[in-house]
Formats: structure tokens, sequence, C-alpha cells
């Protein structure tokens, strides 16, 4: 039996579909983000992030690093074990209370990413509440719909921010079955903000809980940073609240916020938690560093805002495909998953700009696009460049711009 051939064949299908994925050896340098050393088959190379997820740039702050240098330095690197066995340690207690309280949240549980807290989280939470019907939107993560599949419960999938939809769903459930309603605040790819008062006034209506996805809000949006939901006035009104420790605040690990039993529920029985080893303390109280500085400092998310509008209006005025959006993220649409493979090679090989190809299965067949993050750190000058070099790759390609592009969509 040839095992290697199944493995082979299958790497072929995503060689054949343009879906291979292709990783590129980055070297940050703290202090002079978004700059980055791309160690190039050819050697290394200088260049400019356009995608990183460290949306702040809190990866290079100097509280954050120091926080982080400062505990390895007092508590040693890793830490120790389970949280059940030696691995409760102080920071991470306290990374735990400063979560709760961005949140206004009785009680927080952190996990080791912001994936593992979707997948866990949902998953137990729902096995925990007999003949539980999960409604999740038709856009929510992998790592949602992971969580969901692996609950074992019934579910039903409600058109992308649709509530009138929803609604008909609730009402075919009936007022005495379990509800979860599951749904992101902002959804990473076509930078849209879900109707979050509205789904609440539904969830209240038809007796369900609230399950949203604060990843790509956190630290970035609310007068404290804690995201869509303190921005909108309904943070009160969600039953749990997920967010990650990877983006806004530059570091690692993910969360879920919440009343004390329901959050105690998931401690006692997931798991995704129970069996696999805490975050150390160096990571947790750097995570702390961060999330203190954003509750006070409005620096960060008033000049991201700023420099995503900038983003946005240069490339527009260049004709190129920008897809609309009123958050941070800045799609550029391509619909075509070879050529947006082709133009992130181009951009990097000739103009030391790193994107990334969004390709299937993280948009749809024929959505492929440019998935554009601005920071603080992108000056007028990296913008121009951007909007240059990308004007270049369109036409090297011949792709076609503005209107045009838009309507093929």
């Amino acid at each position: 039996m040839n095992y290697e051939k199944f493995f082979g064949d299958a790497l072929d299908r995503l060689h054949d579909e343009r879906r291979y994925r292709v990783f590129a050896d980055l070297e940050r340098v703290a202090g002079r983000f978004p700059h980055a050393v791309w160690h190039s088959p050819a050697g290394p190379r200088d260049v400019v992030i356009w995608c990183s997820n460290d949306y702040l740039g809190m990866g290079q702050h100097p509280k954050v690093v120091g926080a982080m240098v400062e505990t390895a330095t007092r508590l040693g690197t890793g830490a120790g074990g389970t949280r059940n066995i030696a691995g409760t340690h102080h920071p991470l207690v306290q990374l735990e209370a400063e979560l709760a309280d961005l949140h206004g949240k009785e009680a927080a549980l952190l996990f080791t990413s912001g994936y593992v807290s979707n997948q866990t989280g949902i998953s137990t939470l729902t096995k925990l509440i007999p003949n539980c019907l999960i409604l999740s939107d038709a856009l929510n993560h992998n790592s949602m719909i992971e969580g969901i599949r692996q609950s074992g419960c019934e579910r039903v999938v409600w058109r992308h921010n649709d509530v009138a939809h929803l609604e008909e769903l609730l009402k075919t459930a009936g007022p005495d079955r379990p509800k979860l309603i599951a749904f992101e605040s902002l959804y990473s790819m076509d930078g849209d903000v879900a109707p979050m008062a509205k789904i609440c006034d539904l969830a209240e209506k038809y007796g369900a809980m609230t399950y949203c996805d604060e990843v790509h809000a956190v630290g970035m949006y609310g007068p404290r940073g804690a995201g869509i939901a303190e921005r909108d006035g309904v943070m009160h009104r969600i039953d749990i609240l997920e967010g990650t420790l990877a983006k806004a605040y530059g570091c690692l690990g993910g969360y879920i916020a919440g009343k004390s039993k329901v959050v105690d529920a998931v401690r006692s029985y997931a798991p995704g938690f129970i069996f696999t080893t805490a975050l150390p303390p160096a990571i947790c109280a750097a995570a702390t560093a961060a999330i203190k500085h954003l509750k006070t400092s409005s620096w960060e998310r008033e000049r991201h805002q700023d420099r995503a509008a900038r983003v946005k209006a240069i490339l527009s005025a260049a004709g190129l495909p920008v897809m609309p959006t009123d958050t941070h993220i800045v799609p550029v649409f391509v619909g075509d998953a070879e050529r947006c493979k082709k133009a992130c090679d181009i951009l990097i090989e000739e103009h030391g700009i790193y994107l990334q190809p969004i390709n299937y299965p993280t948009v749809a067949k024929g959505k492929e696009r440019l998935r554009i993050t601005p920071s603080p750190y992108h000056d007028d000058g990296l913008i121009d460049r951007l909007a240059e070099a990308l004007v270049m790759v369109w036409e090297q390609l011949d792709l076609p711009l503005g209107a045009k592009s838009m309507a093929a969509e």
C-alpha cells in the first residue's frame, strides 16, 4: 500500500485548484513595523507588511515587550502544566480578571488561541444545554463552524446579517426550545458589521442566548477597546463574548467572557481547555499590558481609522476595485484564484510589498481578493507606493479596474 500517494494526490489537487498555500519567511523588526525582512530564495530583502492581524502594532509596543521580558526573566518561560496541574499562574489569573473587566462580565476564561476558544467554547456550552438549537450566521468563521459541528447539536444557518431570516428560524424553533444565536461582530473578509442590537432584540423576544465573536474588533472599537458591542452599547446584552489576544493586542491566546456559572461550566467540562498546557506567564503579562494600555489610550484606534480611510480613498481614486466597508478591513476584489496568487507574488518580488491572496475556502470561488489591513504606522508615503504598485500589477495581469471589476462580482 502506497500511503504516501494519498497525500501526494491531495496536494496535487490543491495545486491544480490554485489553492496551495506558500508561506513567506518573515522577520519582523520591533520598532520598525510594518517593515520586515523577507528571507526569500534569493536572500534577505526588505518588505512592507500590508496584511498583518497585529492591527495596532501592539506586538512592538514598549509596554507590551517590557512586560513580556520582565515576566520571563522573573518567572521563566513555560506555564509548567495544564490549568489544573500547576499551570494556573498569577499573571494568567490577572489577565482573566482584566478581560472580565474589559467586557463588563462576571468572569473570563483564557484559551491557547482564538480558534480553540470558539471550537471548544461553543461545543461545550451547547452540549450542556439539552436539545439546544444553534442558529449560525452563514459567514461565521471556521472555528465557530467546527465548534458547532463538534457539539452534535442541531443547527440552522441564517443568511448573513439577515435578521428577518433569523426571526423566521426563531419562530419555527418555538418558544420552549433552548436556542443559541452564534455570530461575529465584524466579519474579517468583507469588513461588514453585524446588526447587533437587532440580534439582541430577537434573542430577548424568542428566549435565545447570544454568542458573539469579537476577535477582529477587540482593542479597536469602543471607548476602552472592548469591541463593536461596546461601541454600539449592547455589550451587557450579549451572553457570551469571545475574543482574541493575537490581533489588536499583539500577543497570543483567546478567551470567552460571560456570567460566572457559564464560564465555570466551560472551565469544568471543556476538553480543549482541561487537557492542554496553559499559556506562559510572559504572554499573559504582555497581553495584560496591551489591554490596560488600550483601555485608556485612544491614539492607536483613531490613527488606525484614519489610515484605513486614507488607504480606501487613495486606492479608489486610482481606479482599483475596493470593496466598500465601514471598518478597518480593505478588501480589493480580484475574482480569480490564479491571478490573485500571481498578484501577490509580483507585489513581494518586484515591489517589496507583502500581501497574501484570499482564495477558496476562506472566500467563495469567484470572490478571491486581496485583504489589506493598514496599521497606525503605515504612513502616507507607504500608502501612495502601495497604490502605485497595485495599479502596475493590475495592468500587468490585465485585471479589470473599478466599477467594471465590481460588476463582475
